[in-house]
């Protein structure tokens, strides 16, 4: 699963499946911003998973 960019904003995904969480790293112009953390369950999380959570942080910050 690759980098999503939207906006000058990059959101690069991560997960473990051994432990069924991952985070989306967030940047800003090659800077860190924040990590957004989640669960999922099965081999690995949906694509229409992280979508939604990167619209979500989209929405909330104005981006």
């Amino acid at each position: 699963m690759g980098a999503i960019e939207r906006n000058g904003y990059r959101f690069e995904p991560e997960y473990s499946v051994i432990e069924q969480n991952g985070a989306i790293h967030v940047y800003n112009k090659g800077q860190f911003v924040e990590e957004v953390k989640f669960s999922f369950s099965g081999k690995y999380p949906e694509l229409n998973q992280i979508e939604q959570l990167i619209n979500e942080y989209c929405e909330q910050h104005g981006i």
